[in-house]
């Protein structure tokens, strides 16, 4: 049996709950890092949209199913 080592399964929807609760209107989402194996890993970059900045965004890290805001 062969079996590939994968990402954190958290998904793009479990970061924006996350980036919600953080009061920031998620915009577009992207993975930033990824680190594949049991304890797969994945931190998303989510731009906020609405505010005065432009350039305000908030870092999810996600692992397994829980995602945690780091910034």
């Amino acid at each position: 049996m062969l079996l590939s080592a994968l990402p954190a399964r958290a998904s793009q929807a479990e970061a924006r709950s996350v980036a919600l609760a953080a009061n920031c209107k998620p915009g577009k989402i992207e993975p930033l890092r990824q680190i594949v194996g049991g304890a797969g890993e994945t931190v998303y970059k989510v731009s906020c949209t609405g505010g005065k900045s432009k350039d305000a965004f908030v870092l999810v890290q996600c692992r397994v199913h829980q995602c945690v805001l780091l910034r």
